[in-house]
């Protein structure tokens, strides 16, 4: 296992799916399997710290934690270890779990691959494993071929070429570290303003170390209260140049930067960057006759020093309309800036409803099923004032089901959306009625819930689902969850093929990237971006932290050819309603407006587009 002073909620959950892969490889009850797969799911996604969680005596209330696996946790977290984890781990040998490290490689793959190869220990296994691929042994072993072998190569080859990049953290994961400390810091009177720095505040897709900025005019009493930040391990560095550096229990390096209140302005920008966004800011200074640093714009013949309080004032100095943080990437925004041409961003205000949601339909699904009911989710979607949402499970397994089985499910699916919507509109007429003062609540308004599913486009382009199964359809999401190696032309002509079908209107992480795990996969996207123009179709961008997908430079250029886009968190756990955020970060990067997003349209429009 590991030491309970270093977990995470990612090291727990990786350690949950460790048990998963035991119980599959030998073949225990396919329920077992699903549990600790969800479980995992569920303490990855989990708002709090698990140990938090489980300390304050709520570990039975987090969706997917099961009486058993909640029993073995406790143990874990009493003693460091579970037994019973221990004794299942040693029925595979350890060159197992490294195998499963590699993209495509399954747990009974990895199993074979160990005990046909008789790669046992963890040491070089990999390395070892190539060599058997590169000298054909792979192929010759049972349900292997020589395809097989070359896929196996081409990811061990891909993994090997992993960069420091790849192991930065996600967004998701740095937001909710840093926000932890600046609601610590703002508790302190001394802190007049906190705002994290750099990548962070750019709202970047990976973030290395955290910086954050605290305006005070008390800066080394601010340092000594930020020092005895409870998570920090060690002190790296205190007081030099107004300057903390602290390192975290989970191994997370954090920055902080005083800044009187007079120059705070300037140091914000300073140090939000982008590097090459401020080399062209300095640039344009020149030209000027004047210097930036982080305390102010120094004319170069006097010596003189302006201080700025706030950003506007330092970019307004320069000629230039303020920029939003999240385009400081030196991609023109200064030259949009001194033109006026800078884009109104989406904001969150703006969304009007989320259209990829998973709910626990009872049925066994293709891929992951989500945690809470219908009811569940509407009224969490009220609680986001959202107008509608969309559940879109995973196309039913074909595997498991035989075709009536199929439209039977999906019969009994669209009489329980139906019946919620019926319920719904009956329920906002009679708010309708209810006044208060002459006026009507406005606070108080339905929900509508579109019937769709996420369908798997297969490798021929053909999508898993039974022709006569789509008329029980809103619409459809499609998205491809497997075979990601295809060459760019076969991978585009099997999406163009799928988005041919007249009910799906969406294409679901259109990359099919796994930030850290996985490339996304080659796309001829000129000819993706002119089909959905000419026809219609949505892109999305997928709040899941670990997909953030589309990537901001492909929102810009779906933009640019005039492709309309949609924001979605995917939600398989409730909590990850709120990760509407994220998908927002990634839509502002890439200077997308309210007009380019379709879920910013009220119900009327939105049914419009997907109705039809």
């Amino acid at each position: 296992m590991f030491k309970t002073e270093k977990f995470t909620n990612q090291t727990i959950a990786d350690q949950l799916r460790k048990i998963a892969a035991v119980y599959e490889i030998i073949d225990a009850n396919k329920f077992r399997v699903s549990a600790y797969r969800r479980a995992a799911d569920s303490v990855e996604h989990a708002s709090s710290n698990l140990k938090d969680i489980w300390d304050d005596g709520q570990l039975n209330q987090l969706s997917g934690i099961g009486k058993n696996i909640a029993k073995h946790l406790d143990e874990f977290f009493k003693t460091g270890h579970v037994k019973h984890f221990q004794k299942l781990e040693k029925r595979v040998s350890p060159a197992v779990f490294i195998f499963l490290e590699v993209p495509g490689i399954g747990p009974k793959t990895a199993y074979k691959l160990s005990q046909n190869l008789k790669i046992r220990s963890q040491k070089n296994a990999l390395k070892r494993l190539q060599e058997a691929g590169e000298k054909g042994r792979i192929r010759t072993m049972i349900d292997f071929g020589e395809k097989s072998e070359k896929e196996i190569i081409a990811s061990l080859k891909r993994m090997a070429k992993k960069t420091k990049q790849e192991n930065r953290m996600l967004l998701r994961s740095a937001d909710q570290i840093s926000r932890k400390i600046i609601n610590y810091l703002k508790k302190s009177p001394m802190a007049l303003a906190v705002y994290p720095l750099g990548s962070l505040r750019r709202q970047a897709t990976t973030i290395g170390d955290i910086d954050i900025a605290v305006k005070t005019k008390q800066p080394q009493q601010i340092i000594n209260y930020f020092v005895k930040y409870s998570e920090a391990e060690r002190v790296l560095e205190k007081g030099k140049a107004k300057l903390a550096r602290i390192l975290l229990k989970n191994n997370c390096q954090i920055d902080l930067r005083t800044q009187a209140p007079e120059s705070f302005g300037a140091m914000l920008q300073y140090f939000t960057g982008s590097k090459h966004h401020n080399i062209h800011l300095r640039e344009l200074a020149l030209k000027k006759g004047l210097s930036l640093s982080e305390y102010g714009i120094k004319n170069i013949k006097t010596g003189q020093i302006k201080k700025f309080a706030k950003e506007e004032e330092f970019y307004q100095y320069l000629g230039l309309k303020w920029i939003p943080p999240e385009l400081r990437e030196n991609t023109g925004e200064i030259k949009a800036s001194q033109n006026k041409k800078l884009p109104h961003l989406v904001k969150e205000k703006d969304i009007k409803g989320d259209l990829h949601l998973h709910s626990n339909f009872d049925i066994e699904t293709s891929h992951d099923i989500g945690d809470r009911s219908f009811i569940a989710m509407v009224k969490k979607a009220e609680e986001l004032s959202y107008q509608y949402l969309a559940f879109t499970e995973h196309n039913p397994s074909q595997k498991g089901h035989t075709q009536k089985e199929i439209i039977t499910l999906l019969k009994r699916k669209k009489a329980l959306i139906d019946e919620i919507n019926c319920s719904e509109k009956k329920r906002q007429e009679k708010r309708v009625k209810k006044l208060f003062k002459g006026k009507l609540i406005e606070k108080e308004r339905a929900i509508f819930v579109f019937n769709s599913l996420e369908i798997d486009i297969k490798p021929n382009g053909q999508l898993a689902l039974p022709p006569e199964a789509f008329s029980y359809l809103d619409f459809a999401i499609a998205g491809i969850h497997s075979q990601f190696h295809l060459s760019k032309q076969a991978m585009t002509i099997r999406i163009l093929k799928a988005l041919h079908h007249p009910k799906v209107k969406i294409l679901a992480h259109p990359m099919g990237r796994l930030l850290n795990r996985r490339e996304g996969y080659e796309v001829d996207w000129p000819k993706i971006f002119s089909f959905c123009q000419q026809n219609n179709k949505i892109l999305e961008i997928n709040c899941s932290p670990k997909r953030l997908d589309l990537p901001d430079y492909l929102v810009r250029e779906a933009i640019e050819n005039n492709v309309k886009l949609v924001i979605n968190t995917d939600t398989h756990h409730q909590p990850q309603m709120e990760f509407m955020k994220y998908g927002l970060a990634v839509a502002r990067r890439g200077w997308a407006e309210k007009k380019d997003i379709i879920n910013t349209l009220p119900l009327d429009k939105i049914k419009k587009i997907l109705l039809n």
